[in-house]
């Protein structure tokens, strides 16, 4: 038997691939119809609820009132008999702990009533509280093992939905999750907070422009790059299997210098598996409106029109959940980490954020002419200021051990925070600071030279794909996320140094007694203070790094090891608690629990990397070393002057690879003090001895013979569809 049959069989596998379900019949039930239809949406409210109840959940929603449980069993009726109706036998409340992912805490609806038979009941207690195990999540010592006790709270402002199983349906109900002293557990309690603290600020300022009233609520949508390849490659890689990206894996001939993947026409396979991921979605209210090929081979990306923030994040669970699930069905496995193959392109969650009410518009829109729109440039201001002084804390949101392999590649921005403007609007406050704005650069029409194609109005500044916070027009993009993180932490974070930034711009414009003078003052003075964050070329340039390093100041955070410990700076702790977000128990909480994060990640990596290295690549070298040295002796026995170099070489080279797995070996046996330490031991030593024992490894998959090599290879996985 060869070193490779699981491979061999993997790649006939994908071969002989055939579909195991019928095509979907989108002409059915066309697309407007299923949206949201498995979604207990305003509208199913609106039906099922007496009018003052709907009021009163309408003004908790849109208005930020507080919630009347007293209306809660009607409620809780009115929804079980809707999700029973959708054949659901059971609920569940779902809500988003530290681990990042989704949990679910699922009862059923029947109850014994005493005569041997069972009615369906959901109270208004049930729907509000629940009680999953408050310790077994990762909680950064806030409720250690003996104090278990855990609350899931209703979110009444992300709807419930119905989730479906070829067995059967569950309605989930979307939910903060605190301990027993309410402290947050969770994801979605922080960006509650703060999205309460941007609207309280944000309505200090619009009340000076006659525009208070109706609740500023952010917005965002997250564009989601992914890789596919067919499952059988995926589990036939140790590596993607437990660790989400390979460990192993020499260059292929073609990677993606040709860029003839790049919005190129979709597979049929997989445009087949994300048209029933889009339909899946649309069922439950997610609306997904782009789909394309990415820039790496075998990458793709799904994308949302914006909506509120909280309700973003709780669908971009739902993105993710989704896509996993439907690709299992294709025979596909989707793979969210950032850096899956070395190489070529990682994969990114691109952030797009601005904030807003129905009155007021979107308070990021520039207007034609926006040197005249003071309302624009004091918000857009306050997030220019907010992103300069708190660059350590964006980082630090974004910060993870799969991130960290993307986060200044080139398909990137770098860990260096900067925000681009745009040639019209970066113009528009230099003008500022000089001493006041008086014009704003046109934007133009491009005439193409051909009179059949049409006149195309130009925007106002060009895109620029390596800063880490672009402005795109009327929102910002948010490009260092990670493509496997919760938009949660970033998300908090933005609300709230923008909340902080408002706040301090309020102050000083309240009680002024010339308010356009008072407002040049404080543009004119945050643009002297933190214009250095204005940068709109090359991200990727070693000039920008050396320049924004040692001329502007900015901090260049590299590693998450660099930038975790920013989480507990006084000034971060300080922010949190002043607008109720978190205290500073929470955040040194979530800081425990994303060093213990790193660290683990590191040490299954480098576990795999010891494991796969000593039971998959040494054997398949040693095996080819003996068919070569056999084949040198036999034929000196035939009298034939034998070339030893590939042998020589070869042999060098597992050599050295034994070495680099003892050496890795014994750092693994290393133990520090706290998680400060480990992490930066994991960061500085134990990565780059897997990289070294990679290196060994890489070298012998393109030397060792094929029929002997046992990992699915690059050029396998990223091109056989």
């Amino acid at each position: 038997m060869s070193g490779n049959d699981a491979r061999l069989n993997a790649v006939e596998a994908v071969i002989n691939y055939k579909p195991i379900s019928e095509p979907l019949s989108f002409a059915d039930t066309p697309t407007n119809e299923v949206f949201a239809e498995n979604v207990f949406t305003t509208g199913a409210m609106k039906r099922c609820l007496p009018k003052p109840v709907y009021k009163s959940l309408m003004a908790t929603i849109t208005q930020g009132k507080r919630l009347d449980t007293s209306t809660a069993d009607i409620v809780a009726a009115a929804m079980k008999d809707w999700a029973i109706e959708k054949g659901a036998t059971h609920y569940a409340h779902v809500f988003y702990p530290l681990t990042g992912l989704t949990a679910q805490k699922y009862d059923s609806f029947l109850m014994p009533n005493g005569d041997g038979s069972a009615i369906a009941e959901f109270s208004g207690d049930q729907l509000i509280q629940g009680e999953p195990d408050g310790s077994s999540f990762p909680t950064g010592g806030i409720r250690p093992t003996f104090e278990a006790r855990g609350y899931t709270a209703w979110d009444v402002t992300s709807p419930a939905y119905i989730l479906e199983n070829p067995n059967g349906t569950t309605l989930c109900i979307p939910t903060a999750f605190v301990s027993w002293t309410g402290e947050a557990l969770d994801k979605k309690t922080p960006v509650l907070r703060s999205m309460k603290a941007l609207n309280e600020q944000a309505q200090r300022v619009l009340k000076l422009f006659g525009d208070d009233g109706e609740m500023v609520a952010p917005t965002a949508g997250a564009e989601q790059e992914y890789f596919l390849i067919d499952q059988h490659f995926f589990m036939a890689r140790p590596d993607l299997l437990t660790a989400g990206r390979t460990l192993f894996g020499a260059k292929p001939p073609k990677g993606q210098e040709f860029d003839d993947h790049y919005f190129g026409a979709i597979p049929e396979r997989v445009l087949a598996c994300m048209l029933e991921t889009e339909r899946e979605l649309f069922k439950l209210g997610v609306p997904v409106k782009t789909r394309h090929n990415e820039v790496a081979p075998s990458q793709f990306e799904i994308a949302p029109v914006h909506e509120n923030a909280n309700v973003a994040t709780d669908h971009q669970q739902l993105v993710m959940l989704m896509l996993k699930q439907v690709a299992e069905k294709y025979g596909l496995s989707c793979i969210t980490h950032e850096k899956p193959f070395a190489g070529v392109n990682g994969s990114g969650k691109h952030l797009n954020y601005s904030f807003g009410n129905a009155k007021a518009g979107n308070l990021l829109e520039p207007g034609d002419t926006p040197h005249e729109n003071k309302r624009f440039l004091v918000f857009c201001a306050a997030v220019i200021r907010a992103v300069d002084k708190y660059a350590p804390l964006l980082r630090a949101a974004i910060a993870s051990a799969g991130n960290d392999h993307r986060l200044g590649a080139n398909e990137a921005p770098p860990a260096i925070i900067s925000i681009f403007l745009g040639d019209q609007l970066t113009d528009v406050f230099e003008q500022i600071k000089a001493g006041g704005a008086k014009s704003s650069k046109p934007s133009g029409i491009l005439n193409l030279g051909v009179d059949t194609l049409p006149p195309l109005p130009r925007h106002s500044g060009d895109r620029n794909r390596t800063s880490p916070l672009a402005f795109t027009g009327n929102k910002f993009e948010f490009r260092a996320v990670a493509s496997n993180q919760s938009i949660a932490a970033p998300l908090m974070a933005l609300n709230t140094i923008i909340a902080e930034s408002l706040d301090t711009i309020a102050t000083r414009l309240e009680g002024a007694a010339d308010l356009a003078t008072a407002i040049q003052a404080v543009l004119k003075g945050i643009m002297a203070e933190h214009g250095r964050i204005i940068f709109n070329g090359d991200g990727y340039s070693q000039a920008w790094h050396k320049e924004a390093e040692f001329e502007r100041g900015l901090p260049n955070l590299r590693t998450s090891a660099d930038a975790l410990p920013h989480l507990a700076d006084e000034e971060a702790i300080d922010l949190f608690a002043k607008y109720n977000v978190l205290s500073r128990r929470e955040v040194l909480s979530r800081l425990k629990v994303k060093l213990g994060q790193y660290v683990n990640a590191v040490q299954v990596e480098a576990r795999l990397t010891l494991r796969m290295g000593r039971t998959m690549i040494y054997p398949a070298a040693v095996r080819y070393q003996t068919e070569l040295a056999t084949a040198a002796v036999s034929l000196k026995q035939a009298g034939v002057m034998a070339d030893t170099a590939v042998l020589s070489k070869v042999s060098a080279c597992i050599k050295e690879l034994d070495d680099s797995l003892n050496a890795l070996e014994s750092l693994l046996m290393h133990e520090a003090d706290d998680l400060t330490a480990e992490t930066r031991f994991m960061c500085d030593k134990a990565l780059p001895a897997m990289t070294a024992v990679r290196a060994h490894a890489d070298t012998l998959e393109t030397m060792v013979a094929d029929d002997l090599w046992p990992l699915p290879t690059y050029q396998e996985m990223l091109f056989i569809k």
